[in-house]
């Protein structure tokens, strides 16, 4: 399970209301556990229009929704048909050679429904243990 599906799996137990016995806090705290170990990580996060945002994770809601702060936001820029001419247009797109544009941006809330990935930046020991199978 991925980095995106895992993180929707957290939301929905945050979002859920459970009675309190100890089968069920076991797996939930374990979630969260999980999730703060993703405290203050860089991450990339795509979404379904084509951009994506580098910055540090701060928090997830209910929803699934990320807040990531200190943002940079990153977005293809293909040439226009105007400036460049219908054949270079063609060939580029076929190449798919674009320039990124980007801006910094401060605290962006990325909704569940249009994000598409999730990276985290960080060495592979680190990766690792992100991705443990053993359930504290």
């Amino acid at each position: 399970m991925g980095l995106h599906d895992e993180l929707g799996s957290l939301a929905m137990a945050a979002s859920l209301e459970l009675p309190e016995t100890k089968e069920v806090e076991r797996p939930l705290k374990a979630r969260v556990r999980r999730c703060h170990q993703l405290l203050n990580r860089r991450m990339k996060v795509g979404v379904s229009d084509g951009r994506f945002f580098i910055g540090s994770f701060y928090c997830l809601d209910k929803q699934g929704n990320i807040i990531l702060y200190d943002t940079l936001e990153c977005r293809p820029i293909y040439p226009s048909s105007r400036d460049a001419g219908v054949e270079s247009l063609t060939s580029s797109l076929s190449t798919s050679s674009a320039s990124l544009e980007q801006r910094n941006l401060g605290l962006v809330l990325i909704p569940a429904r249009c994000r598409t990935s999730c990276l985290v930046e960080g060495s592979l020991e680190e990766k690792l243990s992100l991705l443990s199978l053993q359930e504290d």
